[in-house]
């Protein structure tokens, strides 16, 4: 796995990820902003995501949901507010509601993603901001520290399959 860092920070209400991978930073930069890369890695291992909308423009919104084993959803939202393709994109994530509409009862989290290359490698770091230690504590108890780690685990994947592609045409 690509994932070589995590950090949990409850004093600065933040959850650092660091992954390096075996890719130029155009094609990390793809799992991000191609809607059906992304549904191949968001979420944890079991529950797969589906992107519904997927406008990754300061301004715009990325909506989605994930089945679970058992056919049970849960629904998710970006607004994205900043994108400077391929280096970094900050967005607010949340929960949504069965109807796709933010659900006001649960936390939402600024994200920060920085990708950067060296010597044909990708280095992303993958920032969770809190808005309060009530949230952060809120989303540990639902599991998202370990199911963070898991869903970048399967960029790995991602880019294994799509290079033994790329190798066989």
């Amino acid at each position: 796995m690509s994932v070589i860092s995590v950090e949990k920070d409850f004093d600065s209400l933040s959850f650092l990820l660091v992954a390096e991978f075996e890719a130029p930073i155009e094609r990390v930069w793809q799992l991000w902003a191609d809607p059906r890369q992304l549904e191949r890695w968001w979420g944890p291992p079991g529950y797969p995501a589906t992107v519904e909308k997927h406008d990754l423009v300061p301004g715009g919104e990325v909506t989605y949901f994930m089945t679970g084993p058992g056919g049970e959803t849960s629904h998710g939202w970006w607004r994205v507010t900043s994108v400077d393709a391929p280096g970094s994109l900050e967005f607010t994530d949340g929960f949504a509601k069965e109807d796709g509409m933010p659900d006001p009862e649960m936390p939402t989290q600024r994200v920060q993603l920085r990708l950067a290359e060296q010597d044909g490698r990708t280095r992303m770091e993958l920032r969770f901001i809190f808005e309060s230690p009530e949230h952060m504590e809120q989303l540990e108890r639902l599991g998202a520290f370990e199911g963070i780690p898991e869903s970048v685990g399967q960029m790995d994947a991602v880019l294994a399959a799509d290079m033994k592609v790329e190798r066989e045409e």
